[in-house]
Order: structure tokens, then C-alpha cells, then sequence
């Protein structure tokens, strides 16, 4: 994997899935793909329980062997790694976060009807629920993604922003939605308005990459812009749910990242949060 645009920059993911979710690997064998990285920082985010979603995000049980597990393994590899015990938190996960190092809150979901659906499933999941809920108005959807995220460091305590504009994943071709609409554009800029007044860390998530659905990194240009230009604090990660991506994309999304206008990138050390100058 190339790294050669963070020399002087500790290698650190923060956003990696194991196979207690929806990632293909056990946490040990993150941990030893990590080690042989020769990765500073590895920090594991399991997706948190939500009921209506058991094939992607982690039951109880299984929070429970996720957090056994990964604390065990903190011990073990002390001496090689800085492993963290982290969780990516839903905006309508069903149970508070506690016992965490930190939180990387997230929308994947919106409330419709009653149920819930999924905003990163598929095209045609979006589409469906645009005529179902929305009254086949695409825009009206957009902002009520933008709206929910714009609430999810107080409704969830987190440290980190997921992926801020997933909801475009499945818009690559820009056939789904014009971009440069302003039914799609000011509802983004505000909820980025909102949360860059809150004390957190957005990441430049290069995991859409990794699994092909789209060619650049969350956020879009003009949103990691705007981030910059409001001194925003910012972090790459890969959104790893295979080992051998782990910094995927690390080199490129820096190379993205300043030429958007980011002077500086947080890492995680053993010492807490480290901003670097690039």
C-alpha cells in the first residue's frame, strides 16, 4: 500500500470493521496486518447495535465479545500497537455509548413510516424511498439527511464526523441529483455550519473507494473546502472492512486534501490527538 505522502505523519486508521459487523476479518488479524503496516495507531469502530439492522451492525452479544475482544487485545500487543477501542455510533443506535476511547457518529438511517431505511444500501433503495416518503422528491430526502446530521454530536457525544455526505455514494455519474443544486448544496453547507462549532474531528473517509463506488473521498470537494476554510479539523481514514485496506487510498486523499486547502491533519497517537503540519 503507498504512504509516501505522510513521511513525517504517524500511519493511524480510525475507522475500521471487523467481522462482529459487516468487515471480512477477525479484530487479531486487523491487528497483525496493522503491526506488519507498521501502523502507530489502529482504532477499531464497530457499527453499534441498531434492531432493525442485524445484518450490518453488531448485536448486543456481540458488543459485548467486541469490547472483551479488543481490550484483550490492547494488552497483548501493548508493546507493537496502539490499538483503541472505538465504535461507530448511528444517530439511532438503540443503546448509549460508554466504555469507548472514542466515537465516530454517523447517519445511515432515516425514519420513515414508522420503520427505517437505509441511505447507503443502494440506488434504488434511495430512489424507493424518495416516491415512498418524499413524494418522489429526491431533495426533500438530501435535506433530511443533512438535518439529521446536522443534530449527531448531540444526540450521539461523538469525536469524529463519519463519511459527512455518504448520502452521495450512490451518485458518482451525478444522474441521481445535481450536486450543485442548492436543494442539495444549502442544506450540506449548513449542517456543516452547525458542526464545525462543535469541538470535533471530520474524516476524509476513502472507504466508497476501496469497494468501487465512487472515485474521490467523502467529504466532496467543496465541503472539504468549505471545512478548511473554517478551520475544521480534519482526519483520513479508510473505513476499513478488509485488512489489506487499511490505508487504502492514504497517499491520494492527502494529495485531495491539499488541494482543498487543509494545512494540517489529525492523527491519533498514544498521547491523544496530534495535529501535523503537511
Amino acid at each position: 500500500m503507498e504512504y509516501n505522502a505522510f513521511k513525517n505523519i504517524p500511519k493511524c486508521n480510525l475507522h475500521t470493521h471487523t467481522n462482529l459487523c459487516d468487515g471480512n476479518n477477525t479484530p487479531e488479524e486487523i491487528v497483525l496486518a496493522a503491526i506488519s503496516e507498521k501502523m502507530e495507531t489502529l482504532g477499531f469502530s464497530g457499527h453499534s447495535y441498531v434492531h432493525f439492522d442485524l445484518d450490518c451492525c453488531m448485536t448486543r452479544q456481540q458488543t459485548v465479545q467486541y469490547k472483551n475482544e479488543i481490550t484483550r487485545l490492547k494488552k497483548e500487543y501493548a508493546d507493537r500497537l496502539n490499538i483503541l477501542l472505538g465504535l461507530e455510533q448511528d444517530y439511532y443506535a438503540d443503546d448509549p455509548a460508554v466504555g469507548y476511547d472514542y466515537l465516530i457518529g454517523s447517519v445511515h438511517y432515516l425514519p420513515a413510516n414508522g420503520s427505517w431505511f437505509a441511505v447507503d444500501l443502494s440506488r434504488e433503495e434511495l430512489l424507493r424511498a424518495a416516491n415512498a416518503y418524499y413524494g418522489g422528491n429526491i431533495y426533500r430526502l438530501l435535506q433530511h439527511y443533512y438535518e439529521t446530521l446536522a443534530d449527531v454530536v448531540e444526540k450521539t457525544g461523538c469525536d469524529m464526523i463519519g463519511h459527512f455526505d455518504l448520502i452521495s455514494k450512490f451518485n458518482a455519474d451525478g444522474t441521481l441529483f445535481d450536486e450543485t443544486d442548492p436543494r442539495y448544496r444549502v442544506p450540506a453547507f449548513e449542517a456543516l455550519e452547525y458542526l464545525l462549532k462543535k469541538d470535533v474531528v471530520f474524516e476524509i473517509n476513502t472507504g466508497a473507494i476501496s469497494r468501487g463506488y465512487c472515485s474521490t473521498p467523502y467529504p466532496a470537494a467543496p465541503f472539504l473546502r468549505f471545512i478548511a476554510e473554517h478551520g475544521g479539523r480534519v482526519t483520513i481514514s479508510s473505513d476499513a472492512h478488509d485488512k489489506t485496506n487499511l490505508l487504502y487510498g492514504f497517499s491520494e486523499a492527502m494529495e485531495y486534501a491539499r488541494a482543498a486547502g487543509v494545512k494540517a491533519l489529525c492523527v491519533m497517537t498514544k498521547d491523544g490527538w496530534k495535529t501535523v503540519a503537511n
